[in-house]
């Protein structure tokens, strides 16, 4: 491995990823992240098709995997969703700028749960990105954070699946949460 973060980006570049991850660089290291179950996808879609009316001018909103850069944090993530002002994706690099992102969602795994609620609600907070939903298929609850600031983000919202959640500005809307549980059986 090469040293510093653009050593490790490159070694990331590089990498022989096994069938079903994604790596990412979380908490200064190298994690392979499993890819979603398939209901994500429901879920996904829901998210999407609910936000897209409200996205700001300029923006779009996408499931497409691509890796958002933060250098000044050493990080680098491949969000389940996110949106970002169309010229963040004008680009031939596949690191893309984290700081052109106006929302992102991560929907939770067993092994993605704790770096989703600690080291990228830090990182995206301080990175000024508006708004951040976790959905937290593990607990069945939505989790959105807005306002973000030097500090981190200021506001923490939560609802149990089935309710309906506000989405803070630049959004400005409700995300009905309804049906966002796993299959039974």
């Amino acid at each position: 491995m090469r040293g510093g973060f653009e050593g490790m980006l490159d070694d990331l570049d590089e990498l022989r990823v096994p069938a079903g991850y994604k790596p990412e660089i979380i908490g200064g290291n190298i994690v392979l992240s499993p890819w979603p179950k398939g209901f994500y996808t429901r879920v996904m879609r829901r998210v999407c098709g609910q936000l897209e009316p409200y996205l700001p001018g300029g923006h779009l909103l996408d499931r497409t995997p691509h890796l958002f850069v933060f250098p000044g944090a050493e990080r680098a993530f491949g969000p389940d969703i996110h949106a970002a002002h169309a010229q963040t994706y004008e680009t031939d690099s596949v690191h893309l700028d984290g700081e052109g992102l106006s929302f992102v969602a991560e929907l939770t795994s067993v092994s993605t749960r704790s770096g989703d609620l600690t080291d990228k609600v830090e990182v995206y907070g301080k990175a000024g990105v508006p708004v951040y939903l976790v959905l937290d298929m593990q607990q069945e609850q939505a989790i959105v954070f807005g306002s973000p600031s030097p500090r981190g983000y200021e506001t923490r919202f939560t609802k149990p699946f089935g309710e309906k959640l506000y989405i803070p500005d630049p959004f400005g809307c409700t995300l009905d949460t309804t049906g966002f549980q796993a299959p039974q059986g």
